[in-house]
């Protein structure tokens, strides 16, 4: 049985304007327009998220552009509901409409409309505004406006009622430390233009997904150069899971075949991927990455084939894709099974003969590129599901290689780490770091679901944490993870001594019991690492007594 709500509001009412809230069955619709409730601090946290992913300034523009599409949006629907209204009555609806919907108290203080002249003033009050209050908390006072979604909105809203360009100024703001929000509105005729024209293009369309990608680019060619610089750390080791790997790798490499790379995350399918074109007759031009995984979908192809100016919304140059800047030499797909179907049957149709389209474009291209690709899941599971072309998969796995994972490889562990801490060592500006007995063993006995990229985070953690000494105890390692690892001084090495002769031994020799005690300290201390705690548990002391002692005969 469904419950049905119905709020009218006075104030609309009053207006000679009649609005109704109606609640029913997970709806909320106002006027026959659906809303949805949000809470204040999810949009405070994507205030957060858009102004940390893209800064402040283009955070500003996307929320400006979202208040004026709602501020336009709302006039639409208030002259639908009110047609035989005049735009100057329905002006009044706007206000009551923002301040209906929870962003703020409106107060108009002075209106003149002249439609015919196309020109206008208006000075509006803003008390409470929600959009200042989340600035505040989040950045405290602010050197100039933040009511950017308001603004916008006031922007949308007039505009659309009027039938010409109006601009809002807010010319005090809670956001900036003024006591309460105050905003001027003109036709965009009438600001002088040096004075608004920085602010005219925040409500211009701004491509921040093109320019987020092409910075994701610039990011991975400067990361790629540092890691060739450092040495490839991954690719290293001396177990049979390795060496096999590696032999595949060479012989991959000597050829021009398609290889796809198999194996858990973290593994390292990247760094084979790099060694395949390092050692392969193309290693003069460039290997180009693309993670599949981590480009949104309608924008895939685009990344893959290239656009063209005006193919879609924020397309405003033409642009080569990842194909025509690896042409001559490799390309690595990363996460391949994260393709789309339509992003498969392109990619298939270029592996075939390799011609290809841009977005928007209707030249055909070709490009003469090496296919590396990789994947965690089981593509052919993906296959039998149909979540994967099957003709695709047979056409990339012509040479498939599984990368093993890091719990397969244990011998290979301690030259991973000494390598990642040669790194760390220039990074974090250590002259010396070395892992203890007892951390050595934790990474060792530690089962690494993330593997080798987790064996690095752990390393750099543990070196960041390091003595002065540089020495990096287990729980610098691991300060949340209890590994269970081999004991120190295991009893079963210790049971069948006999004690009774031990003593006896040491008084025939006339030791000197403090000399021996202090002996037997130091001895626990060393093959622990240094790490004084735990030489105390395997004494059955405490921390404080076994530092006391060491200290006393010392």
């Amino acid at each position: 049985m469904s419950a049905e709500k119905r709020i009218r509001f006075e104030e609309l009412d009053a207006l000679g304007a009649t609005a109704e809230l109606l609640f029913r069955d997970g709806f909320i619709t106002l006027n026959d327009e659906r809303m949805v409730l949000l809470h204040a601090h999810v949009l405070g946290a994507l205030r957060r998220e858009l102004v940390r992913t893209v800064g402040m300034e283009k955070a500003r523009g996307v929320l400006t552009r979202m208040g004026y599409a709602s501020g336009a949006h709302d006039a639409e629907m208030t002259r639908r509901r009110f047609p035989h209204r005049t735009p100057e009555e329905n002006l009044y609806v706007g206000p009551a409409l923002h301040r209906l919907e929870g962003s703020v108290n409106v107060r108009l203080n002075r209106v003149e409309v002249d439609r015919g002249a196309g020109r206008c003033l208006i000075d509006a009050s803003w008390n409470g505004s929600y959009e200042a209050e989340l600035h505040l908390e989040s950045y405290g006072v602010h050197t100039g406006p933040v009511c950017w979604t308001q603004l916008g909105y006031a922007t949308g809203f007039t505009s659309s009622i009027f039938g010409f360009p109006v601009h809002y100024r807010e010319v005090a703001c809670r956001g900036h430390g003024d006591e309460d929000c105050r905003l001027i509105g003109k036709s965009v005729s009438e600001w002088d233009h040096d004075t608004i024209e920085a602010e005219l293009a925040y409500y211009r369309s701004d491509p921040v997904a093109e320019q987020l990608m092409a910075l994701e680019e610039q990011v991975a060619t400067l990361r790629e150069t540092i890691e060739e610089r450092q040495g490839r750390a991954e690719l290293v080791g001396r177990s049979e899971g390795f060496r096999r790997v590696c032999e595949l790798t060479h012989k991959a490499a000597a050829s021009d075949v398609t290889v796809l790379l198999l194996g858990e995350t973290g593994v390292g399918k990247e760094e084979f991927a790099k060694e395949i074109h390092r050692h392969s007759p193309r290693n003069a031009r460039p290997m180009v990455t693309v993670n599949c995984a981590a480009i949104p979908a309608d924008l895939i192809e685009a990344e893959l084939f290239g656009v063209e100016k005006g193919a879609y919304t924020g397309a405003v140059s033409s642009r080569a894709g990842r194909f025509e800047r690896a042409d001559g030499g490799t390309l690595f797909l990363d996460e391949v099974g994260e393709l789309s179907p339509s992003a498969q049957a392109k990619l298939l149709r270029v592996l075939a003969d390799g011609i290809f389209e841009r977005v928007g474009g209707t030249r055909p291209r070709r490009a003469d590129v090496r296919i590396v690709a990789a994947t965690n899941r089981e593509l052919g599971a993906l296959v039998d599901t149909g979540g994967f072309r099957s003709d695709l998969f047979y056409r990339l796995s012509v040479f498939p290689m599984r990368v093993p994972p890091l719990r397969e490889r244990k011998a290979d562990i301690p030259l991973l780490a000494e390598r990642f801490l040669e790194r760390f060592r220039v990074d974090h500006g250590r002259a010396t770091l070395k892992l203890t007995d007892s951390a050595l063993a934790a990474l060792s006995h530690y089962h690494w679901p993330g593997n080798i990229r987790e064996l690095r985070n752990v390393l750099e953690r543990g070196a960041i944490l390091a003595d002065r000494d540089g020495l990096i105890h287990r729980g610098s390692l691991f300060p949340a993870t209890d590994i269970a690892l081999p004991q120190a001084f295991p009893a079963a090495e210790r049971a069948p001594r006999d004690t009774e002769g031990l003593v006896a031994e040491l008084l025939d020799a006339g030791e000197d019991f403090e000399a021996v005690e202090a002996a037997m300290f130091r001895e626990a201390v060393r093959r622990c690492g240094g790490n004084l705690s735990e030489a105390a548990k395997r004494l059955g002391l405490t921390r404080a007594t076994l530092a006391y002692r060491l200290k006393k005969n010392a």
